[in-house]
């Protein structure tokens, strides 16, 4: 399964919030922010962090996305 966080980048968008102001307001590193940037797994306080920071919850901000064999 690959990890997606299309849905924070759409938050994001919509709260006018760019990466820079999500690390200020979470608490989050730029190598957290990095591996997000590439669908990467990140930890689950990371994820906490980034929830508190913009009141939501993790299935607002990350979805699981099968695999397509070909």
């Amino acid at each position: 399964m690959l990890v997606s966080y299309d849905k924070l980048w759409k938050i994001l968008i919509d709260k006018k919030i760019n990466r820079t102001e999500l690390k200020d307001m979470s608490g989050i590193s730029f190598n957290v922010l990095a591996k997000m940037g590439k669908g990467e797994a990140v930890s689950l306080e990371s994820l906490h962090k980034i929830c508190n920071a913009l009141n939501c919850n993790i299935g607002d901000i990350i979805e699981f996305v099968v695999e397509k064999n070909n």
